[in-house]
């Protein structure tokens, strides 16, 4: 499953402990609405199809399944040039862009491009349900991974998306002050829109909301 660099941090910072997906295909209408939660093959959830007639979707992950995380990364070995020699080692080591500093001579590699064994993080679903995208709490957008600040000596706090070093800014992948907001479900639309695309919030889609603990960290060398 792959992840941006924000919410890798917020992962490894025990901030981020869910992540919506939009369901594929989408039902149609609006119909009523329910997952069953016993998890023992598969959560399925059922809904009840404009004609009328009831129709049964599958959802690919199920509680106690185990993800391991993709995220953008490069790999500091002499001589590596392509994935295959970053396999192969050459002295050296997977690093990662959501903790900073400089690629190696080979620049970074997309998520989508990361090998299993470069995976520093393994989820295990504990929960998955599923509801309309703007029907999310305000205590699970916070849950989504979002960063809280104050600069007022905790008169205000604000949400968004820090920078790595913590604080709001535009250094790397943050997100300016005056783009956080108090309402963490109004940061958490920005931080959708961000990945989805304009609009994206408004067509609220039916969204799978997976629950999960970060299980597994990777020895670093």
């Amino acid at each position: 499953i792959p992840f941006s660099g924000p919410m890798v941090r917020a992962i490894l910072e025990g901030r981020k402990t869910q992540t919506r997906r939009v369901l594929e295909p989408q039902p149609r209408g609006n119909p009523p609405f329910w997952v069953r939660g016993d998890g023992a093959v598969c959560d399925t959830s059922k809904y009840a199809c404009s004609n009328g007639k009831k129709s049964i979707l599958k959802c690919k992950y199920k509680v106690g399944d185990r993800l391991w995380v993709r995220e953008t990364w490069s790999h500091t070995g002499a001589g590596v040039w392509t994935i295959a020699d970053a396999r192969k080692g050459f002295g050296g080591r997977p690093i990662y862009r959501a903790d900073g500093g400089h690629s190696a001579g080979v620049g970074w590699w997309p998520s989508i491009h990361m090998p299993r064994e470069f995976s520093r993080i393994t989820l295990e679903i504990t929960s998955v349900d599923a509801e309309r995208l703007q029907e999310i709490t305000t205590e699970d957008a916070k849950a989504e991974g979002l960063a809280c600040l104050t600069k007022d000596d905790g008169q205000t706090w604000k949400y968004g998306i820090a920078d790595r070093d913590g604080w709001p800014g535009k250094d790397d992948d943050g997100w300016h002050w005056h783009e956080w907001d108090v309402n963490p479900v109004a940061a958490y639309k920005r931080l959708w829109e961000q990945i989805n695309g304009a609009g994206s919030w408004a067509a609220n889609p039916w969204v799978w909301v997976i629950e999960f603990k970060a299980d597994r960290l990777r020895e670093e060398i």
